[in-house]
């Protein structure tokens, strides 16, 4: 086979490193290697040791000579500039402002500039590789370019020898054919290119282990003057002149574990605080000087950030809400993407807990292997909470255009199902009445009584119900008669898939026995939920098995600004609904299965090691609840990507955290009851019932055994005094009130 066209050089580590010619051929093998691409993600997620093992390429100059990449020895200069912009998440919006569109693939010049690559950087910025037009210096380009973009380029990248550290072929948004016939500078610009960089030539020289490329002023996006207030914030304030020095020790020592351990980047984030360059220098070099362990504080602090988003980092008051990583967001599946458009992101997992039920809804035909080998159907359940004008109608926008295919099939059936009983209703006494159509109707009220619900799965075969409630009240005061005892029931039993049906004599009443497919969303205040998840029904198990979600809190805040979805963005969620309802049987996630199975195994240990009870009940129905979110990812997805693991992972520790924030109060008290009940009324009970009828504490301690500590004993005698077993007579002795068996014996046998 015939070599390619040499048009860029890969080298190591650093300037002067080995710099090597390499062919097209060579460019998109190594782009297409999956451990390129897996390298990459783990960089995105906070692994940035890893950032220097990348293969790099040299964008601007196809050879070397020696192969050392150095200004000085640019054998083959281009005529070329990569522009680097740190700005994270926005390659879209440049490469829609660039625009792509023109004859055949090849995009329209800029400004006289040809663009040949658009590509994500490896921390999530846009690379933008340019032909520049004769007689347009580097300046210039970047000036436009800025103007173009929205966007401002790092202004340090011009020189010939720059390197960029290479990104999968998925990170790619544009190649033009151009970038492989690359055209040498011209003579005339070659000897200006030459003279502007002596004298970056000669400081080079001076810095041959410099890094290749310059350090960010931010991490994963979050400014580093902001995570280092978030650090003096968490660690006591800034520190006096006294505890200066140990301090800012301490700050490098947490710093060095997200700025790659690299004294010069550190140098740069490091804050001053009156001391000498000299001395921080020291400082910093100490810090450096053993192996980097990683930071749990730093990675808390990320965390909270990140959470809070970058409009919110200039603010008096941070948000507390949960918010959608932006590597998560920006990776999720159609119809999912699309429901946040114009949704503040404080709202973001409000918006999703509200229509996934309904994507699962549609989702109604498959199968799936949960991790306990289980199969399962995707029923889900979702209550949105959030005091009066909190913005819960935002949910119910999104969830109009999800239903809409619904609606559409719902509103003919019930078209036949009117004329049926218009029909029913005016026949003549002899005449024979007419057959019931049996239509299906997927979407019923929130409110709809158990016999007429009884019907509609009956008709379904096999399909998913679903209701939407705008008010979780209006469900709570159907409680007439029973009939939220029994919806109760069939609501638990939708999640399993269970069996559930009545049995009447009557013909006016519907009987039989059905497989329960019921997926809904309420929306509703946090009073309404104390009120229909009383402490009696929390036990009960309903509460793990619904999806929670909390909308911001809207006390003294300004008015949310809401987008518009476009008429794409609708189109596309169609496009998912369709897509969803295109899947039946059994469909396989064997990746997601075994992420959520060390999800819930990693929870379980958490739980176990606070013995907490609370967590640990919630966790494995959260887990599932995670998995189904995830499989509703795949399907949309069609095919099960990283995101789609992110995004189950992510749902399942929203759902732990919210059930546990709703629910997890009146759960332990649960349990605390129980376990005094079983406790008063067990062997309590039996050491209360041999007690004489007036007692002291060394009759107590005598029944004991010795096995009470006096602080249990006093708790005991507090708890027969609460329950009215008992009153006190003076400071040492009490008196029965409940006259129990053993008492009635004694009395008899005095008598």
């Amino acid at each position: 086979m015939e070599m390619m066209k040499k048009y860029f050089t890969t080298i190591g580590k650093g300037h002067g490193a080995p710099c090597l010619p390499a062919t097209e051929e060579d460019w998109k093998k190594w782009r297409n290697e999956p451990w390129l691409l897996q390298m990459c993600e783990r960089i995105r997620k906070g692994d940035e040791q890893l950032k220097h093992r990348l293969p790099v390429w040299t964008p601007h100059c196809a050879e070397f000579k020696n192969n050392h990449r150095a200004i000085a020895d640019a054998v083959k200069p281009l005529n070329r500039l990569m522009l680097d912009f740190d700005e994270k998440g926005h390659t879209l919006d440049i490469l829609s402002r660039l625009e792509m569109k023109d004859e055949g693939l090849e995009m329209k010049a800029v400004h006289g500039m040809n663009v040949l690559l658009v590509e994500e950087s490896v921390r999530g910025g846009t690379h933008v590789l340019i032909e520049l037009p004769e007689g347009m210096e580097a300046e210039e380009a970047q000036k436009l370019m800025k103007e173009v973009t929205g966007f401002e380029p790092d202004k340090a990248v011009k020189d010939v020898s720059r390197c960029i550290y290479m990104v999968p072929e998925s990170y790619t948004r544009y190649v033009s054919e151009r970038l492989f016939s690359p055209e040498p500078l011209s003579e005339e610009r070659k000897v200006k290119s030459e003279k502007s960089n002596s004298v970056v030539a000669d400081s080079e020289l001076r810095t041959q282990n410099s890094k290749v490329e310059p350090y960010p002023d931010n991490f994963e996006g979050i400014p580093y003057e902001k995570i280092i207030a978030e650090y003096w914030r968490r660690t006591g304030g800034e520190p006096t002149i006294g505890a200066r020095n140990n301090r800012l020790h301490k700050l490098a020592a947490n710093l060095r574990a997200i700025c790659e351990n690299e004294e010069e980047w550190l140098l740069k984030v490091m804050p001053r605080l009156g001391i000498s360059e000299r001395e921080l220098k020291k400082i910093v070099h100490s810090a450096c000087n053993k192996p980097t362990p990683g930071s749990q504080l730093m990675d808390e602090i990320v965390k909270k950030l990140h959470a809070e988003g970058p409009e919110d980092w200039d603010s008096e008051e941070n948000s507390s809400c949960f918010t959608l990583p932006a590597s998560l967001k920006k990776n999720l599946s159609i119809g999912l993407k699309e429901s946040l458009v114009g949704v503040p992101a404080s709202m973001h997992m409000p918006v999703l807990c509200a229509v996934l039920p309904i994507a699962a809804a549609y989702a109604d035909q498959v199968e799936v292997q949960y991790c306990d080998g289980n199969i399962q159907k995707l029923g889900l359940m979702s209550i949105i909470r959030g005091e009066q004008a909190s913005g819960k109608s935002v949910c119910k926008n999104v969830v109009d255009v999800w239903k809409r295919q619904f609606d559409e099939e719902d509103a003919l059936a019930r078209q036949r199902e009117e004329e049926w009983k218009e029909r029913k209703k005016g026949r003549k006494a002899n005449e024979k009445a007419p057959d019931d159509p049996k239509v299906l109707i997927r979407t019923v009220p929130v409110t709809v009584s158990c016999s007429t619900l009884l019907k509609r799965f009956k008709n379904a075969n096999g399909h998913c119900l679903y209701s939407f409630g705008e008010e979780l009240d209006t469900l709570r005061k159907t409680n007439g008669a029973g009939s939220w005892s029994s919806k109760y029931d069939i609501y638990r039993l939708s999640f399993d898939s269970g069996e559930w049906g009545q049995d009447y004599n009557s013909d006016q009443a519907e009987s039989g026995v059905v497989k329960v497919a019921y997926n809904w969303t309420m929306l509703g205040t946090d009073g309404a939920l104390r009120k229909c998840f009383k402490s009696d029904n929390i036990e009960n198990g309903l509460s793990s098995r619904v999806m929670v979600a909390e909308m911001p809190d809207s006390s003294f805040a300004k008015m949310p600004k809401y987008g518009k979805r476009s008429a794409d963005d609708e189109a596309k969620i169609q496009e998912a609904v369709t897509r969803l309802r295109s899947y039946s049987g059994f469909v396989d996630t064997p990746r997601l299965r075994k992420a959520i199975e060390e999800w819930v195994e990693e929870k379980r240990v958490e739980a176990a090691k606070d013995i907490d009870h609370v967590k640990d009940v919630y966790r494995k129905r959260a887990a599932v609840i995670g998995f189904r979110c995830g499989v509703i990812h795949f399907l949309l997805a069609r095919r099960e990507t990283k995101a789609t693991i992110d995004f189950a992972v992510t749902m399942a520790e929203y759902v732990l955290e919210q059930q546990i924030k709703a629910f997890g109060e009146a759960l332990q008290k649960e349990y605390v009851e129980a376990s005094e009940k079983c406790q008063r009324y067990g062997v309590n009970h039996s050491v209360f019932d041999q007690l004489p009828p007036v007692f002291n504490v060394d009759d107590l301690k005598a029944l004991k055994h010795g096995y009470c500590t006096d602080q249990s004993l006093r708790v005991i005698v507090c708890r027969w005094r609460h329950d009215g077993w008992i009153e006190k007579t003076d400071s040492k002795h009490w008196k029965k009130v409940v006259v129990n068996e053993l008492d009635m014996e004694n009395q008899n046998a005095t008598k």
